[in-house]
């Protein structure tokens, strides 16, 4: 049990908040893209649009040049809208923990795996989908308590698997 709960949810690493991830930490470990989920990592699931904390951050990446991708479970008007006003590239409707729209961000982005980095605020979807395509991930707290209602049944069982990997003393937060 240990051992596939450490395969498949335990992230390469955690880390409080997606501005705490510098360039300068992706760079010193040889990523030179990321993949970023949206709803409650970027923004809170019920903000239509990106804010200044946002905006500076992935100008930062794009100047040390990092490439950032949205990698969203979000429906295409809401992905779009939020991806085209930052000038980055976007895939929507994912279905994480899928593998395929991870293969297809990697694709875009025009790196290998070990090139790029999944952030994302969910052990369901992002860090096991990372995981399942074998690539690095970074979990993040959700921006917002408040989640739509499939979030909220992945965040018991969550929950669950954090504590197990807590006792296991293989996940504790810290700042980034």
């Amino acid at each position: 049990m240990k051992r596939l709960l450490k395969k498949y949810f335990l992230p390469s690493d955690y880390i409080n908040h997606f501005t705490d991830i510098s360039p300068e930490y992706l760079k010193s470990h040889n990523k030179n893209a990321v993949m970023i989920d949206l709803d409650n990592t970027l923004v809170a699931f019920d903000d239509p649009d990106s804010n200044d904390e946002v905006i500076e951050w992935i100008e930062k990446l794009k100047k040390a040049k990092i490439q950032v991708l949205i990698l969203s479970n979000g429906k295409r008007p809401r992905v779009d809208r939020f991806s085209k006003n930052l000038g980055i590239d976007y895939i929507y409707t994912a279905r994480k923990p899928a593998m395929r729209g991870f293969h297809r961000g990697i694709t875009m982005l025009g790196v290998s795996k070990k090139e790029v980095v999944m952030i994302g605020d969910q052990l369901m979807t992002d860090v096991f989908g990372a995981n399942r395509t074998r690539i690095d991930s970074i979990l993040v707290l959700p921006i917002k308590e408040k989640d739509l209602p499939i979030t909220r049944f992945n965040r018991l069982l969550e929950r669950k698997i954090m504590i197990m990997l807590g006792d296991q003393d293989l996940l504790k937060w810290r700042n980034g």
